[in-house]
C-alpha cells in the first residue's frame, strides 16, 4: 500500500514542525508550507493525499485557500483554527472542507481524524478482473469504484470526499428516510459528535450540486421534517 502524503499549511513554524514530525512518526509522508504562495508553488509538483489547512494565515486566509482548492480539486482538507467557533466551522464546511479541528487539540484526535479522512478518501483498488460498479440516477452516472460523478452532458461533477461518502449512503438506501444520526455514524463513525451539524451542511452542498446538474425540480434529496433526509428517486445499475 502506498504511503499517504500530507501537506501542512501552517504559518506557526513550531506547530508545523510538530505536526510534520507526528505524522512522519506514524507512517505518513508529511511536509509543510507557511501560506498560500508557498502552497501554490508546492502544488505544481502534484497534489498530496490530504491538506491540513490552518484558517488564520497571514495574507490569504485558510477559507479563501480552501475555496480556491475546491474550484479545481477534490483533495481532502482538514481545517485547523484557534477560533473554535460554530460559525467559522460551518463556513469552512460549506466551502468544501472535509473536517474541522480547533486548537489546541489532542495529537491522538488529530491522527484519528487524519486516518478517518484518508480512509474515506482512498480509492477502491480493484483487481483486473473485477467489474466496476456504476449507478445511474436520472441523467447522472456515478462510478462508485472510481468515485466519480458525470452529469447528463458528460461533464464531471466535482464532489468532496464527504459529499461522495454521503451520496454513497443514499445510493445504498434509496427511498428510505435516513436520520442525521445514521448519516453521521455511516460517514464519520466514532469521530462523530452527536451535536455535529456537518451532515446538514454536507447534505445542503450535495443537494445544490445535484440540482445544478438535474435542475432544481429534479434534485433527488428531500428533507423529511423531524425525521431526516430521503433520496426520493430510483437508483439503477448502469
Amino acid at each position: 500500500m502506498d504511503t499517504a502524503t500530507v501537506l501542512i499549511v501552517e504559518d506557526d513554524g513550531e506547530i508545523r514542525s510538530l505536526l510534520i514530525d507526528l505524522l512522519n512518526r506514524n507512517g505518513y509522508l508529511a511536509e509543510g508550507v507557511d501560506g498560500g504562495v508557498a502552497l501554490d508553488r508546492r502544488l505544481r509538483a502534484g497534489m498530496p493525499d490530504l491538506i491540513v489547512l490552518d484558517i488564520m494565515l497571514p495574507g490569504e486566509d485558510g477559507l479563501s485557500i480552501c475555496r480556491r482548492l475546491r474550484a479545481r480539486s477534490g483533495v481532502p482538507i482538514l481545517m485547523l483554527t484557534a477560533r473554535w467557533d460554530e460559525v467559522d466551522r460551518i463556513v469552512g464546511l460549506e466551502i468544501g472542507a472535509d473536517d474541522y479541528l480547533g486548537k489546541p487539540f489532542n495529537p491522538r484526535e488529530f491522527l484519528a481524524r487524519v486516518r478517518a479522512i484518508l480512509r474515506r478518501a482512498k480509492l477502491t483498488r480493484d483487481s483486473a478482473t473485477e467489474a466496476r460498479r456504476r449507478k445511474r440516477v436520472g441523467g447522472l452516472l456515478i462510478d462508485i469504484d472510481a468515485r466519480t460523478v458525470t452529469d447528463p452532458a458528460g461533464a464531471p461533477v466535482k464532489l468532496t470526499t464527504a459529499e461522495f461518502d454521503l451520496l454513497l449512503c443514499f445510493l445504498d438506501r434509496p427511498r428510505r428516510v435516513l436520520s442525521r444520526d445514521q448519516l453521521l455514524d455511516w460517514t464519520r463513525g466514532r469521530n462523530a459528535d452527536p451535536f455535529d451539524r456537518a451532515v446538514d451542511v454536507t447534505v445542503s452542498r450535495l443537494r445544490a450540486k445535484l440540482a445544478a446538474c438535474l435542475g432544481p425540480d429534479a434534485s433527488p434529496i428531500t428533507t423529511v421534517r423531524n425525521a431526516g433526509y430521503l433520496f426520493a428517486v430510483d437508483v439503477e445499475d448502469a
